[in-house]
């Protein structure tokens, strides 16, 4: 995980606010331990002690651990390219092949779904992740540029759907499902939302 802060100056001073180097140390400290530890181990009183402040100072900016982990995970879905002719007739397979992908190998991608169901700044999150890089692989293969956000809108409610009952909700059936199975009931319905003509 990875990521930046800004900081932003006292006017006049040209020192950026201790607010902002205090929340820059929390949001460092944060992605390496969830990082090393995983959402479910890693604690507010371990990334503080990594931050060198007070516990209190982490739940003053973010709340609760679900906040925090909102707020310092940064994840770069790296999507495949699929604009290519022959690869856009095949856009749904591969998109579900590589979010299975994805899923089963990254377990903060699990716990960031698993905070944005229940918390709001979890949620937010994930609707950026899903709005910066779902949206242009939706746009290289839509028919109709005005439809692209319904479309990937579509597309994650399957995606993410799966991702929910599969990896979250642990349902099983839903855990029982081969992979070759999930991408044969799955990838022409991802199909027909991003390439099939407006109903």
């Amino acid at each position: 995980m990875n990521g930046s802060h800004s900081t932003s100056t006292v006017p006049g001073s040209g020192a950026p606010r201790r607010s902002d180097a205090t929340r820059g140390a929390i949001l460092a400290a944060a992605r390496e331990r969830f990082a090393t530890d995983g959402y479910e181990r890693a604690t507010i009183r371990a990334i503080a002690k990594d931050a060198n402040i007070d516990p209190s100072m982490v739940m003053r900016y973010y709340r609760n651990k679900e906040g925090l982990f909102a707020a310092a995970v940064a994840i770069d879905l790296r999507l495949p390219d699929v604009s290519g002719a022959d690869r856009r007739q095949d856009a749904g397979r591969i998109l579900v092949e590589h979010f299975l992908d994805m899923w089963e190998d990254n377990e903060v991608l699990t716990a960031l779904l698993r905070v944005g169901v229940t918390n709001q700044a979890g949620a937010e999150r994930m609707q950026g992740i899903l709005r910066d890089q779902l949206l242009p692989v939706a746009r290289q293969v839509c028919p109709d540029p005005e439809q692209v956000p319904a479309r990937a809108a579509l597309m994650a409610s399957q995606l993410l759907g799966l991702a929910l009952t599969r990896y979250v909700l642990r349902m099983p059936p839903a855990v029982g499902l081969a992979r070759a199975e999930i991408s044969a009931w799955l990838a022409p319905t991802i199909q027909r939302y991003l390439t099939a003509p407006s109903p």
